[in-house]
C-alpha cells in the first residue's frame, strides 16, 4: 500500500507540475527573446538620430554592446563589416523597418530616408542572445519540480506509514491470536475506521478468551460428576471375590481416573508446552494392556517395536490415549477373532523433513505408528471428526489426529483398515 500511495502522489504531482512548468518554461523563453529584441531595438533607436552626423555615428556605433552595421547611400558601411542582406535592400527600397529570422538569429533593419538617399541601420540578434539565461532558468524549474516531487513522496510515505502501521499491527495481532496467544491485543491507532477495527478485534479476542475459559471450566466440572461413579466402580472392584479380577478392575478404574485428571489439566493449561515421552515404552505398555482382551476374544496380535527408546514430543498420557482410541476401534468395529498388528518405528529422513509448518516445530527424529487389522475396514469419509458408523461419538480418530504430524487412513494389502501416524520427535518450538 505504501508503494501504491507513493506512486499515486508522484504521478499526481508530476501531472500538476507539468501543467504549470511547461507553460512557465515557454514563457521564460519568450521573455528572454523579447528582452534581447527590445535591447537591440533600443540600440537601433539610439543610432537613428545620428545618421546625419557621420562622426557622431561612427562613435555611437562602436560604443554599442551589440554588432551594428550602418549602410550609407553611397554603399559604404560603418560599424560591423557586413554585406547588404535581402532585408537591407528591401528596407531601403520600401522605406520600412523589418524584423527577419535568419539562420544566424533575428535581423533588425531600420531605414532612415534623408536628402542624400536612404541609410539603413542593421543589427543582428544571435540565437545565443535570444536564449540567454533560458537554459539556466529551465534547469532551475526542473530542480524545483524535482524537489516538489521528492517532498510529495516524503509526505506520501509518512501518510502511508501512518495508515499501514495500524494495519500491520492488526495483522500481527490476528496472527498471534491464531497461534493461541489469546492475551494479544491491538493498539487502536490510525484513522477512525482502523481504530474501530482494532476495537472489534480486541473485543473478539476477549470474547474468545471468555468462551474458552468457560469451556475449560465446564470440562473441569466433569471431575465432580465422575468422582461418584469412579468411587462406586472402585468399591465394586474391591467387593469381587477373585483377587486378580478385583485388582484388574481397580487398575482400570485408576487408569480412568488418571485419564479424567489429565483431561482436566490439559483443558486448564492448554497453552503449556507439550510434554515428551518414550514412545517405545508407552506403546509396549498399552499393547500389553490390550493383549489380555485380545486373548479373551481370540484375536492374534502382532507387535513390532524398536529395541531402544524412541523419544517423541507427545506426553505419555496423550500417546496412551491415542493407542487406547485406535485399539478400542479395532475391538469395537471388528468381529471377535480378527487379527491386528501394532508397528512402531523411527521416522525416516523424508518423514522428518516434511515437518508441521502449522505448529512451527523443527523436528529431530520422530516415530511412525501403524495399526492395521483384517476386519471389514471403513471408508475414508468416516475418518472425519464426529462421524461414526458404529454408534460411537466418532472422536477416536480425532484424538489421534491432534497429536500426529501426519495422519492417514487406508486399507491394508489383505483388506481391513490401516491407520498410520507420524508422531513428531523431540522438537524446538518456534516462537509464536
Amino acid at each position: 500500500m505504501r508503494s501504491r500511495l507513493a506512486l499515486l502522489v508522484a504521478g499526481t504531482t508530476m501531472l500538476v507540475l507539468l501543467a504549470f512548468l511547461v507553460p512557465l518554461a515557454v514563457l521564460v523563453r519568450d521573455f528572454a527573446e523579447d528582452r534581447a529584441l527590445s535591447r537591440a531595438g533600443d540600440v537601433v533607436q539610439t543610432i537613428v538620430p545620428l545618421v546625419s552626423d557621420i562622426d557622431g555615428l561612427r562613435l555611437s556605433v562602436t560604443a554599442q554592446p551589440v554588432p551594428v552595421s550602418v549602410f550609407l547611400p553611397d554603399g559604404s558601411v560603418i560599424g560591423t563589416p557586413a554585406a547588404p542582406t535581402p532585408a537591407v535592400r528591401l528596407a531601403a527600397a520600401r522605406g520600412r523597418a523589418l524584423s527577419v529570422d535568419t539562420d544566424e538569429g533575428r535581423e533588425l533593419v531600420v531605414p532612415v530616408v534623408g536628402s542624400g538617399g536612404t541609410t539603413v541601420v542593421r543589427t543582428l540578434v544571435t540565437e545565443s542572445a535570444l536564449t540567454h539565461g533560458v537554459t539556466r532558468a529551465w534547469l532551475t524549474l526542473a530542480a524545483l519540480g524535482l524537489a516538489l516531487v521528492l517532498l510529495g513522496l516524503l509526505m506520501a510515505d509518512r501518510l502511508a506509514r501512518a495508515i499501514t502501521r495500524p494495519i500491520t499491527d492488526l495483522s500481527a495481532t490476528s496472527h498471534r491470536l491464531a497461534n493461541a496467544e489469546l492475551t494479544a491485543r491491538a493498539d487502536p491507532s490510525g484513522p477512525r475506521e482502523l481504530r474501530e477495527v482494532a476495537g472489534a478485534l480486541n473485543h473478539l479476542a476477549g470474547r474468545i478468551q471468555e468462551l474458552l475459559a468457560a469451556e475449560r471450566e465446564q470440562i473441569a466440572d466433569l471431575s465432580h460428576r465422575l468422582r461418584t461413579p469412579l468411587t462406586a466402580l472402585r468399591l465394586e472392584a474391591e467387593s469381587l471375590r477373585d483377587p486378580e479380577e478385583s485388582a484388574r478392575v481397580a487398575s482400570a478404574a485408576d487408569d480412568l481416573a488418571r485419564a479424567v485428571t489429565a483431561l482436566i489439566e490439559q483443558a486448564r493449561h492448554r497453552d503449556a508446552v507439550p510434554g515428551s515421552c518414550d514412545a517405545t515404552a508407552v506403546v509396549r505398555d498399552r499393547v500389553a494392556f490390550w493383549a489380555v482382551l485380545a486373548e479373551d476374544t481370540g484375536r492374534d496380535l502382532e507387535q513390532s517395536l524398536p529395541d531402544g527408546p524412541l523419544p517423541v514430543s507427545v506426553a505419555a498420557d496423550d500417546l496412551g490415549a491415542v493407542l487406547d482410541a485406535l485399539l478400542g476401534n479395532v475391538f469395537a468395529h471388528t468381529p471377535d477373532g480378527t487379527s491386528f498388528s501394532v508397528t512402531l518405528s523411527a521416522a525416516d529422513r523424508g518423514d522428518t523433513d516434511r515437518g508441521d509448518t502449522d505448529r512451527g516445530d523443527t523436528d529431530r527424529g520422530g516415530a511412525v505408528l501403524v495399526i492395521a487389522d483384517e476386519g471389514p475396514g471403513f471408508p475414508s469419509s468416516e475418518a472425519r471428526r464426529g462421524v461414526s458408523a458404529g454408534g460411537s461419538t466418532g472422536l477416536g480418530l480425532d484424538i489421534a489426529r491432534r497429536v500426529a504430524r501426519s495422519f492417514t487412513v487406508g486399507s491394508g494389502p489383505g483388506g481391513g483398515a490401516t491407520v498410520r501416524l507420524e508422531i513428531p520427535g523431540a522438537s524446538t518450538r518456534a516462537p509464536g
